[in-house]
């Protein structure tokens, strides 16, 4: 054909109504299976696919989920580039796409509220959970199908698919803590984020479990500036630490290059330990000791638990299988000075 096939074309060559032909490519029920056949047969032969926004007219969904972030997560946090591949490789199975919103925070409940208005998301994905976040509230009171992507505190109940990353961080502290480290530091993330508090609870709680007074805690904020300048400054107090525990791997790459730039060797003289593991991890001189949270796997049990909400308007909580200390090369006995 010269022309762009239609839903005519595949009609009239399946010899069927283009009703039919729609309900047959929407996987409505009530289509004999030789008439369904038929219709996709045509459908293969013609090379004809139904248009996104046709799509939409017929079964009344935008056939898109969302996912809103702040410019700077996205162009610097290694972690949600994994996750949307994970979410992507189940909702490329049902023919949904995946739309990112770029949002500052101080405009996202307005954003939410132009998704839900505009129809142009069936169900949006919540990360980087807050304190008091305003989000779970809003989204039940626009109607607006949500899953949560880690633990959610308050009284909204949304779907949750969490991974607990509590037990990993106490492990990291314990593997420091039996290579004779004392004096063990932690770079934290964002204060108001629910597992940035999380994380930096469980350093501190490993620390008391061990009998230890907690070391220095400074700031990070996920960020690679921010992991660069704490480090900075741990490294001038008068007693540095020996070790030091990152909220993510980001900031701990950051710090390495920070202490390695001030003649510190890793780990004769300092070692480090991140969050995440993502692919640059293992890749880094000396390899960094992290806790391995799977962001694919992450991104899939989400998009599956939101397409179920969307379906069926509801889904169970999903516990994720916890996170795993993976030891590499950033990590070893505490320095002789220290032990002098």
């Amino acid at each position: 054909m010269s022309r762009r096939p239609t839903i005519a074309d595949v009609a009239t060559l399946a010899g069927v109504s283009r009703a039919t032909v729609s309900f047959v490519l929407n996987d409505r029920p009530g289509v004999a299976v030789a008439t369904q056949q038929r219709v996709r047969e045509a459908a293969e032969k013609l090379r004809w696919t139904p248009s996104r926004s046709a799509r939409a007219l017929s079964t009344g969904r935008a056939h898109a989920v969302g996912l809103v972030l702040s410019p700077e997560l996205i162009g610097t946090d290694p972690f949600y580039p994994a996750f949307m591949a994970g979410i992507e490789s189940v909702i490329s199975e049902t023919g949904d796409g995946l739309m990112l919103q770029m949002s500052r925070p101080a405009d996202e409940v307005e954003t939410y509220r132009r998704l839900a208005a505009d129809r142009r998301v069936d169900g949006v994905f919540l990360t980087d959970l807050r304190l008091d976040d305003p989000r779970p509230e809003l989204v039940t009171e626009l109607g607006l199908p949500a899953v949560a992507v880690g633990a959610i505190e308050g009284g909204t109940r949304l779907p949750t698919v969490n991974l607990d990353d509590r037990p990993v961080v106490r492990n990291a502290v314990r593997h420091l803590v039996e290579l004779g480290h004392r004096d063990i530091a932690y770079v934290a993330g964002p204060e108001e984020f629910v597992h940035a508090r999380r994380r930096r609870q469980a350093w501190a709680d490993a620390l008391t479990e061990a009998g230890l007074i907690c070391g220095p805690l400074l700031p990070g904020g996920f960020t690679a500036e921010g992991g660069a300048r704490a480090t900075r400054t741990l490294l001038t107090r008068t007693t540095p630490p020996t070790a030091i525990v990152y909220g993510n791997d980001l900031s701990a790459t950051a710090g390495m290059a920070v202490a390695q730039d001030a003649g510190l060797r890793l780990p004769d003289d300092l070692s480090v330990v991140g969050f995440d593991d993502v692919p640059l991890a293992s890749w880094t001189s000396p390899p960094l000791t992290t806790c391995r949270a799977n962001p694919v796997s992450w991104g899939q049990a989400a998009a599956q638990a939101l397409v179920e909400v969307i379906e069926r308007g509801t889904t169970a909580d999903v516990e994720l299988d916890p996170a795993t200390l993976v030891i590499r090369g950033s990590t070893g006995p505490i320095p002789v000075r220290a032990t002098r």
